[in-house]
């Protein structure tokens, strides 16, 4: 049965920096500390974290929303793509709100929510407001 959860956090800087960034090969491993190859392009492909993730980009709403496919190499090959959406919308301090939206993962999917917070949320907060 296939699960799904929502993460937020708030970061100082602006939608459009944040989005550019989650969308920029340099940015993205800056921001999350590791290395990855991401596309900017719908159909475009990624793949972060030593390639343990990978996926391709569905639907980009510039500086607002992305939604890609995602697995990781712990997925089973008979396990469909999960997805994501990133939701970045501006709060009333002028940084930015994100809402991260995993939906259709498998049962082992529930340890993926600790991942976004440890190996995304918080090293982007350390990297952007340092």
């Amino acid at each position: 049965m296939a699960s799904d959860f929502d993460v937020t956090t708030d970061i100082a800087k602006s939608p459009q920096l944040l989005y550019d960034a989650w969308l920029d090969s340099d940015g993205h491993s800056k921001m999350t500390g590791s290395p990855a190859e991401v596309s900017a392009n719908p159909g475009g492909q990624f793949k972060a974290w030593d390639g343990y993730i990978w996926g391709e980009n569905l639907e980009l709403e510039p500086g607002k929303r992305i939604v890609q496919s995602w697995r990781t190499s712990e997925f089973t090959n008979n396990e469909e793509d999960s997805q994501i959406e990133v939701l970045f919308e501006e709060n009333e301090t002028g940084g930015t709100k994100i809402t991260l939206r995993h939906t259709n993962l498998p049962e082992h999917g529930a340890q993926y929510e600790q991942g976004w917070q440890e190996s995304y949320f918080d090293p982007m907060k350390l990297y952007f407001e340092g």
